[in-house]
């Protein structure tokens, strides 16, 4: 019966029988008395110490039950027969009787003896089962498969309800195709690929691909994770990877889809633990299973995970993982329709263009797309609107890009003049620096862990970098120190990421792409693999010391020449300097078209309806970091 009320009053019941047929069991001792010779007994009788008795005969012998005068219960074990009891006891006035007890059987005696311990067993492997197994075979089944099947009636996922990775869903629609109508393809003697690795971003959709492939196909749906193979005693996860295929087979053809395969699949013999490593065992039975001297007809694999160069190559060979299907970031295109897609769930206002928000959401993934039409419409409900309009999705952008607004944070006033000059230096840096993209907006309300925030925005997809771009970015990480140097005359920490990220790309440049005339096309990086990774512990070290040194001076040299075009450009325009800072303190966000009007010589332009409200002027706000760039 599967009533789980019914199940909890059954446990109660066993549980309340245990405890009543102990106590019955232990108590059994007081029931018969406190234990006397019987010369004792028989001095206690003509002494008159005796109230009352009782005489139980039985087949060995006769056992005596007496109530003492002060109260107390006596037994007296026989195997004797005295006729001249009872004329003892009618002397001194003891009220006395005759019993004849049942004997017991022997099943009897020791179903009493053992019962209260084979009761104890079974409540204690009845918990096992409930907390080992969750229901499912409990401290019997740590091998069986964690798999949960969904089948045609539970998902109602198809390709309907994935966009944005045309592609993606072409290279599996033959899976489909091969899973309605299998003949197809084995008369002609094609085989389908065995198993399907997606590849991609975190958020690009890749479970929801596989779960739509199981809903056109109509077939039967196991959905694991990585991590569910892996337990604390050896050799559970590869009786967890035998179950799960046995049940395949059963339901063929069939879907196995395994998350997160990185958390079983990583490199065998390389990082920490060896042969007998609990997850290498897994990953050895998998990848049997897959292809073996057994064929699996009709079991399909399928896995994802974003993390494909730390993935065994004994998995990527032809037979397992025949195919790789790369799930990547979204286009313009493929954002707008993304956007349709989650906006039907909300009530859209006229004003909202899916093609404009997707214009302005480059590198977004499916699940930014998805959190930023909740946020809107958290917005939106945050203002009582009956529908979603344009407002609130200009405010769940900023939210995303730049943070969450401190309201309650307040900063002085010669904070928030350095603040405001210090964004102002990324801002007029970005606007005449040619490579950049174009600002978005510029803001000195503090969000996150900043107290401003300069936003560039593509005005279309862009997928590699070249040099003069990035050496542009490095001049831009220059222009809030610059800044603050020229006008504020201080220093401040809010920097320090500007420099981080200003070292990383020089270095990056000088070691990885190769875009230094004095040390040429080379890569200098180091092995740099994380051990935990499934890397090796060992680290190589191909760079002697004097190349090392020169590396830094061109890293160096890099840094300092972007640091005096950045300083140059700040003290030429520091008219435009005044006027940007001026209008950040008296608005605290502007605008792209603010910014473009003030580089322009003209006053900008009044702002429109911003998307926060302005934090109050007064007091320190601490030190966080100020003058995060955020760059889509």
């Amino acid at each position: 019966m599967n009533n789980p009320w019914f199940s909890k009053v059954a446990v109660w019941a066993i549980i309340l029988l245990v405890l009543f047929t102990l106590f019955k069991h232990f108590d059994r001792s007081n029931v018969r008395g406190e234990a006397m010779q019987y010369s004792d007994f028989l001095a206690d009788v003509n002494a008159g110490r005796i109230a009352s008795a009782k005489l139980v005969e039985g087949a060995g012998g006769v056992e005596i039950r007496a109530k003492t005068t002060d109260g107390r219960d006596i037994s007296v074990q026989g195997g004797f027969s005295d006729r001249g009891l009872t004329g003892d006891l009618i002397r001194n006035n003891v009220k006395f009787s005759f019993e004849k007890r049942e004997e017991q059987g022997l099943l009897m005696t020791l179903l009493l003896s053992w019962g209260p311990m084979l009761l104890l067993i079974g409540v204690w492997i009845y918990f096992m089962r409930q907390m080992q197994g969750g229901g499912k075979g409990g401290a019997f089944s740590f091998g069986k498969s964690k798999a949960r099947m969904l089948d045609e009636n539970n998902n109602a996922t198809t390709f309907a309800d994935v966009a944005g990775c045309d592609e993606a869903k072409e290279e599996v629609k033959e899976l489909v195709d091969f899973l309605k109508d299998p003949q197809k393809f084995q008369k002609l003697g094609g085989r389908i690929p065995r198993g399907v690795l997606l590849v991609g971003p975190p958020g690009t959709g890749k479970t929801l691909l596989a779960k739509a492939i199981a809903g056109e196909a109509k077939v039967p749906f196991f959905t694991i994770s990585g991590s569910d193979f892996v337990e604390m005693f050896v050799g559970v996860g590869a009786a967890r990877v035998r179950d799960m295929f046995e049940q395949a087979k059963k339901n063929a053809p069939c879907i196995i889809f395994i998350d997160e395969i990185d958390a079983v699949g990583r490199h065998r013999g390389a990082g920490l633990g060896g042969g007998n490593d609990e997850r290498e065992q897994t990953l050895n039975q998998m990848l049997v299973e897959m292809d073996g001297f057994e064929t699996n007809l009709g079991v399909i694999v399928m896995a994802a995970t974003n993390r494909p160069d730390i993935l065994d190559p004994a998995l990527l060979r032809p037979g397992r993982f025949d195919r790789q299907v790369y799930v990547t970031l979204p286009d313009i295109r493929g954002r707008e329709q993304i956007l349709n897609v989650h906006m039907r769930k909300v009530p859209i206002g006229g004003d909202v263009k899916a093609e404009v928000i997707a214009r302005g959401t480059p590198g977004f993934s499916g699940a930014d797309l998805a959190n930023l039409v909740n946020e809107a419409a958290l917005f939106a409900a945050r203002r009582n609107g009956r529908v979603v309009e344009m407002i609130d999705f200009e405010r769940a952008k900023d939210k995303i890009l730049m943070g969450a607004e401190r309201k309650t944070m307040v900063m002085d006033e010669e904070e928030r003049k350095n603040t405001a000059y210090h964004e102002a230096g990324h801002a007029l840096i970005g606007r005449l620096l040619p490579k950049l993209d174009p600002v978005h907006k510029v803001t000195i309300i503090p969000r996150g862990r900043a107290l401003g925030v300069t936003v560039f925005l593509p005005e279309k997809d862009r997928y590699s970098n070249d040099k003069e771009r990035m050496l542009n970015s490095i001049a831009m990480a220059y222009g809030g120190r610059i800044a603050e140097e020229v006008f504020m005359g201080q220093m401040t920490t809010g920097a320090g990421n500007d420099f981080e990220r200003a070292t990383q790309i020089a270095r990056d440049m000088v070691m990885r792409y190769g875009m230094s005339d004095a040390l040429g096309t080379m890569v200098y990086a180091e092995n740099e693999g994380e051990v935990f990774l499934g890397r090796s512990v060992t680290q190589t070290k191909n760079i002697s010391e004097d190349t090392m040194r020169k590396v830094d001076s061109e890293v160096r040299r890099i840094l300092d020449e972007q640091y005096r075009i950045a300083r140059k450009l700040i003290e030429e325009h520091s008219d435009k300097m005044h006027a940007m800072a001026k209008a950040l303190l008296e608005w605290e966000t502007i605008d792209g078209e603010q910014v473009e009007d003030i580089m322009q010589g003209r006053p900008p332009r009044p702002p429109a309806a911003q998307g926060g409200t302005p934090p109050s002027a007064g007091g320190d706000g601490g030190a966080p970091v100020t003058g995060t760039t955020a760059t889509a």
